[in-house]
């Protein structure tokens, strides 16, 4: 076996500018970088995040993103109103049954966000450190493109990793992560994300 040596460093990801705002965003550092893709240490981190069963990751996501604009709108117990963060995620979870489960999360930059009003459906997670492999693209994320970006992902990293001791978790679980609001119709960011596990990851 391959022992994959960390070289890491530490991004400026905690404050992403777009469109010349600044934007919070959670921090992570970069322990592999290849040209299609990364390997990223995520610290521990808050998301507030709201579970939605569909069939379509595009009708999902905005269906969990209004509950979440909600929220971040004073829609908590103590009516705190947040400043918008990066990215919003909507994670793929392999269903059990016809309808599939997404789970659209927004970061909050808070070590004790509140919580959120019982109607919205929401719940806080805190998220351990543990590594993820990102590959970007751009555009608008869909349905007809999302797949197709996952199944890059995984070949990129069968392609350099095989010999390693790099695990991918769940490959037919996955993240879509996005950077921009939908009336930005150029520069866009997109990514997904599968969870790994490397040398100098902890476990989750």
């Amino acid at each position: 076996m391959i022992l994959l040596v960390c070289y890491g460093y530490l991004s400026s990801s905690i404050s992403l500018v777009q469109s010349g705002l600044v934007v919070d965003s959670p921090q992570y550092t970069v322990i592999r970088s290849e040209s299609d893709f990364e390997i990223r240490l995520y610290g521990e981190s808050s998301w507030v995040t709201a579970l939605v069963r569909g069939n379509s990751f595009l009708n999902s996501t905005k269906s969990g993103f209004h509950r979440l604009y909600q929220y971040i709108h004073g829609a908590n117990v103590n009516s705190i109103r947040f400043t918008m963060t990066a990215p919003v995620l909507t994670s793929f979870i392999t269903p059990q049954t016809n309808v599939s489960i997404y789970l659209v999360r927004t970061y909050i930059a808070s070590e004790s966000p509140p919580q959120p009003n019982p109607e919205l459906n929401l719940q806080i997670d805190k998220w351990r450190s543990h590594c993820v492999a990102v590959r970007n693209f751009p555009g608008f994320a869909r349905d007809d493109n999302v797949d197709k970006e996952v199944e890059a992902l995984v070949s990129s990293l069968n392609k350099h990793l095989t010999g390693t001791t790099t695990i991918i978790q769940d490959k037919s679980s996955y993240t879509v992560a996005q950077y921009n609001a939908s009336r930005h119709l150029t520069g866009r960011l997109n990514q997904v994300w599968i969870n790994v596990t490397v040398p100098g990851c902890p476990a989750y």
